[in-house]
């Protein structure tokens, strides 16, 4: 089986998971980061190098407070223990997104996890957190107009490369497989420039009952689709 190198997912359905067994919405955030946990674990054992989730967008602001304030006491307990297992893992971490949009002391154990797993050889996985693709994109072009004004770039000189590189996710090859869970047939804002030559995965599965069956199927599904970049078959 050919099995994606990179896998992308938005974890969709937390909240209607939760109130489908008549609990609040905080709830499902809860049973959907545990499932992060486990699915990173699994991925790799699959023979998946890349991992990259969806875990709050820019437009998660506009929840109600109380919900962003559980979803942040959530990251922050969250980055404890993603050490943990990024120890136990060899996984190296990556967060994508503004970050100066997040409180300062989850950058600081953003820094912090960044930082004790950059070396490690498992699993790469990345967290999308503040993240919008194009508020992503915006920062990359404020970026590539100050080497311009600078002078250490030429206009005649910006290239897709020149782009992917200014991203959040330069140096990680874009995904082969995008998951989406609970349904939805959109991309919500997520990676929309990495995204180009990416196959899609729609389950009804809610992102907490999202296991390693499914995730079997998703590849499954991968396996039946022929691979095209720039409208040329893959090899």
């Amino acid at each position: 089986m050919n099995i994606p190198n990179h896998v992308a997912i938005i974890l969709d359905g937390n909240g209607r998971w939760a109130k489908s067994r008549n609990m609040p919405r905080n709830y499902g955030h809860v049973q959907g980061a545990k499932q992060v946990e486990l699915i990173c674990e699994k991925a790799y054992k699959m023979g998946i190098n890349y991992l990259t989730v969806y875990a709050f967008s820019t437009e998660n602001w506009n929840r109600p407070k109380d919900e962003v304030d559980a979803l942040m006491k959530l990251l922050r307990n969250y980055m404890k223990t993603c050490l943990k297992t990024a120890e136990k893992n060899r996984m190296c971490v990556r967060v994508i997104g503004d970050k100066t949009g997040l409180a300062e002391d989850i950058r600081k154990r953003i820094a912090e996890l960044e930082e004790a797993t950059r070396d490690n050889d498992g699993l790469h996985f990345q967290i999308a957190i503040n993240y919008g693709g194009r508020d992503e994109i915006r920062r990359a072009v404020q970026k590539i107009v100050r080497e311009v004004e600078d002078g250490s770039l030429r206009p005649e000189d910006i290239s897709e490369e020149t782009v992917s590189c200014h991203l959040d996710t330069a140096g990680i090859p874009d995904p082969d497989l995008l998951i989406r869970t609970c349904g939805e047939q959109r991309i919500s804002n997520f990676l929309p420039w990495q995204l180009a030559y990416t196959e899609f995965y729609i389950t009804p599965v809610p992102w907490p009952d999202f296991d390693e069956g499914e995730l079997g199927k998703a590849i499954e599904a991968y396996n039946t689709r022929e691979r095209r970049y720039g409208g040329v078959k893959e090899a």
